[in-house]
């Protein structure tokens, strides 16, 4: 049988744990996930592009298990009522195939994001960072915020976006989480200046520059989430020349970045290497560094692989026969015929059966 885990299932399982627990141990399962890097057969997502958006297929796979994630982007769904990011995913055996979980991923997606970021600046920011800049309030921007005041004790987040609805929206979400200050910028450089770390996340399909090189001050680091496509960028160029840049697939990134700015042999660090300790994520307290994000296949594996470990615990979820049961493998033609049923006499009520 197929583990089937829909949205209220699990908005079930994060609400027994607790979100920032389920940031903490997700987190977790990523990083073992990243020492395990060369065990895992990897590759670009397959990307179909619009005018309107993108929607993409994130496969990877290990010796037991194969994992994908279908997932779009698009900007304009919110004048529709839908959301600018919708997902679901698979994770299968390896050695038969057979589907083990089917899984909504779209808040699974918003949760892995998170905790990789704050992840990600365990690893590259210094380490009595306090502050931060929030630029973009849409979705990611609450599981962003309880991620770095979980993982790394962040306690005050300036908040800037384009739309004050969307910054609103997330300061009552958040108003009553202990040990959080947040408040509201009047501008990017407002929200910017002084802070330790700065994460963007805005979802414009474009080459955008929402941070400037005069806005960056010696020892900042910047997660850049948002620019993940071709043709969508955060961050001026001259400030990905001046970091040091981590990334999570060279491949990947390359073409959808901010390094996709770049020339293609500008040096970039992959993700694992710090992990496993054969790179530096921070070279000195003054140095920039920037998590050039895109968001890839291995944290999807992480996140179902922890989605199944978690609701099989709590007994969330409900088994579905996605997969054919038959009593002869080879005679799959069989499932279409007409069942015979044997029916047996009903006594009639006084009657006296021999």
């Amino acid at each position: 049988m197929t583990r089937y885990i829909d949205v209220q299932d699990l908005a079930r399982l994060v609400n027994r744990k607790g979100l920032p627990t389920c940031l903490l141990e997700m987190a977790d399962y990523i990083r073992q996930d990243y020492l395990r890097w060369h065990a895992f057969e990897k590759c670009a997502r397959v990307a179909n592009h619009s005018a309107d958006g993108v929607i993409e297929l994130m496969p990877i796979s290990d010796a037991s298990r194969y994992a994908f994630k279908y997932v779009n982007g698009h900007p304009k769904n919110t004048r529709h009522g839908l959301p600018t990011v919708m997902a679901f995913g698979a994770l299968a055996s390896v050695d038969t195939g057979a589907p083990l979980l089917l899984s909504e991923m779209t808040l699974t997606t918003a949760i892995r994001t998170a905790a990789t970021s704050a992840l990600a600046a365990r690893y590259l920011a210094r380490a009595d960072s306090r502050s931060m800049a929030l630029i973009g309030n849409g979705s990611q921007s609450e599981f962003q915020a309880i991620a770095f005041n979980a993982l790394l004790g962040i306690d005050e987040i300036r908040l800037y976006d384009i739309d004050p609805a969307a910054s609103a929206k997330l300061v009552a979400n958040l108003a009553n989480r202990p040990g959080l200050k947040l408040s509201i910028a009047s501008s990017v450089a407002e929200a910017v200046r002084g802070a330790d770390i700065v994460t963007t996340v805005t979802a414009d399909k474009a080459c955008a520059t929402i941070l400037t090189p005069e806005m960056i001050e010696p020892g900042m680091h910047l997660n850049a989430v948002g620019g993940d496509c071709p043709g969508k960028t955060e961050l001026h160029r001259a400030i990905v020349e001046r970091a040091r840049v981590i990334v999570e697939y060279e491949p990947q990134s390359r073409v959808e970045s901010e390094i996709q700015q770049m020339p293609a042999d500008s040096p970039v660090t992959e993700f694992w290497r710090v992990v496993a300790g054969e790179a530096k994520g921070r070279e000195s307290a003054e140095q920039v560094t920037l998590f050039d994000s895109v968001g890839f296949a291995l944290e999807d594996y992480s996140a179902l692989r922890y989605v199944l470990d978690t609701a099989q615990a709590l007994d969330i979820g409900t088994d579905i026969g996605l997969v054919p049961v038959l009593e002869d493998p080879k005679d799959l033609y069989g499932l279409l015929q007409p069942r015979v049923v044997e029916l047996r006499a009903v006594p009639k009520a006084g009657s006296v059966c021999a």
